[in-house]
């Protein structure tokens, strides 16, 4: 009796193996150093706070006049601010105006930067000197004045809109990188066998080169939403955008120039929440950046 396999099935089969077996080796990488499941645990905490911490509260956070700057308590873990308002509340629900800024500069940051410099290290020639000297252009602008002179005819009040500002003045060193491990992956011998072939530029870069740089790509992403992160919060805290919206920036900001942090021990908790928010958000990514590090790069796996 003569059994047919069916390419189709098989094909299925060893991706199926193939995708199990990269989850068993990142769950190995993660408990190999337990500080790299803490950083997964932040970053996860970090995203339920932004997703479903301000449902938790009412729009406008209760105040109690009798409790300014009240000291840290089972009742308020890190104490309340010069208006009698709960610290913690202020932190859960100013995340996830930062948490959406971050994501979505990452998210255009890492796209622009990627579809251009993927673009140009392939093709070369002309398109490359274009695109480069557009990219020179892009990281050759002042970030800080320009935002400074766009605050004054927009308020930014959605995250999203904060985040495609900031994205659109990002993206020229992740331009620049993946540019230079294009010219790197192009002269490759599966590269070169796909040219051979005739295959067209678009499968090549999109079948072939895009997943080679998948992980450098993932973990730029990573480090773009903490970028975001201090761009946005440095720029709420200096005042140069209005405050329509919590977030840790206009907590820094209140508490240095209206709450007296820097004069009044009492305020210390006010100031400091926040400073601890963008810590363990940042040592999360940092965490799990390294974690990645090591489950693409084979020359650091530990046998």
């Amino acid at each position: 009796m003569t059994v047919t396999v069916i390419p189709e099935m098989t094909a299925g089969t060893t991706r199926a193996t193939l995708r199990r077996n990269f989850w068993r080796g990142v769950w190995r990488v993660l408990c190999r150093k337990p500080s790299r499941m803490a950083g997964v645990v932040i970053v996860l905490g970090f995203a339920v706070m932004g997703v479903v911490g301000p449902l938790l509260y009412p729009a406008n956070l209760p105040r109690d006049d009798n409790a300014l700057y009240a000291p840290p308590s089972l009742q308020h873990l890190f104490g309340t601010d010069f208006e009698g308002t709960d610290v913690l509340a202020l932190v859960i629900t100013g995340a996830r105006y930062v948490l959406l800024t971050g994501l979505a500069t990452a998210v255009i940051t890492v796209a622009l930067g990627t579809a251009i410099g993927l673009f140009a290290g392939f093709r070369r020639g002309r398109w490359d000197s274009a695109l480069m000297r557009l990219t020179d252009l892009n990281l050759a602008i002042p970030g800080l004045p320009l935002l400074l002179v766009l605050s004054t005819v927009w308020k930014f009040t959605s995250p999203i809109e904060m985040g495609l500002v900031l994205g659109l003045l990002g993206w020229g060193g992740v331009a620049r990188a993946v540019r230079s491990q294009t010219l790197s992956l192009r002269e490759r011998g599966f590269i070169e066998a796909a040219r051979g072939l005739g295959l067209p530029t678009r499968h090549i870069i999109g079948r072939e080169l895009l997943p080679s740089m998948a992980p450098y790509i993932a973990m730029n992403m990573l480090i773009a939403v903490t970028g975001a992160v201090y761009a946005q919060v440095g720029l709420f805290f200096l005042g140069v955008l209005p405050f329509d919206a919590n977030n840790w920036g206009v907590m820094l900001n209140l508490a240095v120039f209206s709450g007296g942090a820097l004069t009044t021990p009492a305020a210390l908790p006010y100031l400091l929440a926040p400073l601890l928010a963008i810590l363990l958000l940042t040592l999360g990514i940092v965490l799990i950046v390294d974690a990645m590090d090591e489950i693409f790069n084979p020359r650091l796996r530990e046998e």
